[in-house]
């Protein structure tokens, strides 16, 4: 007897051919929204492309093709109440840069913090950065801590430099020349993102975002240190680390 075609019976769906490359990124806030400086990963090799500006952090979560590694300079898990010097792994990572470079690590607001508009009682950084902390705690939900790690350049610079505090503020001419010279010498391909800065962004931040893609790529390679090395969780059920 024939066997009867159930001609109503769903399709499978048919996956596309893979990726010849991982697609990675490292994100900075910046005015105007996220500036995000995205790489593929071939094996060992980072390319970076040009960079750009997302006008929100949804935008970023929903590339297509995914991103497989987002390493995000944004505080992710915050605590319940305000800590006197943050998190521990904010200030794990203030003893590892040293008094000079430490102080680029602020403590992060609390979660009842973001929803305060006022932000009375925090620092002149921290109220500055709300907008998109707030944007960082609707969006980023516990399972997208597979994909997004929160980093921090100064502890990709760190990295860079053969796990040493940096001489110059980046904001300085020696400060830039210092990192420039660094990323040059690590990442091939370099000239793509400096030649290309969107109109409002500073070339400080831009190459806080390259580091930043240097450290989604050791992510990608399972070669990273986390702060502390067993995390910290909130009430979200979010992980409150950064990683370098």
């Amino acid at each position: 007897m024939a066997e009867r075609t159930n001609h109503n019976a769903p399709t499978a769906l048919k996956r596309g051919a893979p990726l010849p490359y991982r697609p990675v990124a490292g994100v900075e806030p910046c005015p105007g929204g996220w500036l995000v400086v995205s790489g593929k990963l071939q094996g060992v090799s980072l390319f970076p492309d040009p960079p750009q500006v997302m006008s929100s952090l949804l935008d970023v979560l929903d590339t297509r093709p995914s991103y497989e590694i987002i390493a995000l300079h944004a505080p992710i898990g915050l605590p319940g109440q305000r800590i006197p010097g943050g998190r521990a792994c904010d200030r794990q990572a203030r003893r590892l840069l040293g008094r000079r470079r430490g102080a680029a690590i602020t403590a992060p607001p609390s979660r009842s913090d973001v929803y305060d508009a006022s932000g009375e009682g925090l620092s002149v950084v921290v109220r500055a950065q709300l907008a998109k902390i707030r944007e960082v705690q609707r969006d980023v939900a516990s399972y997208h801590q597979r994909t997004v790690y929160e980093v921090h350049p100064e502890l990709g610079f760190f990295q860079l430099n053969d796990d040493a505090p940096l001489k110059f503020a980046k904001r300085t001419h020696l400060g830039i020349d210092e990192r420039l010279e660094l990323l040059r010498a690590r990442m091939p391909g370099l000239e793509r993102v400096v030649d290309n800065i969107p109109g409002g962004v500073r070339l400080s931040t831009v190459l806080d975002a390259c580091v930043d893609l240097w450290t989604a790529r050791r992510i990608a390679a399972r070669a990273v240190a986390r702060l502390p090395e067993v995390p910290e969780w909130n009430e979200d059920g979010l992980r409150m680390e950064l990683v370098r």
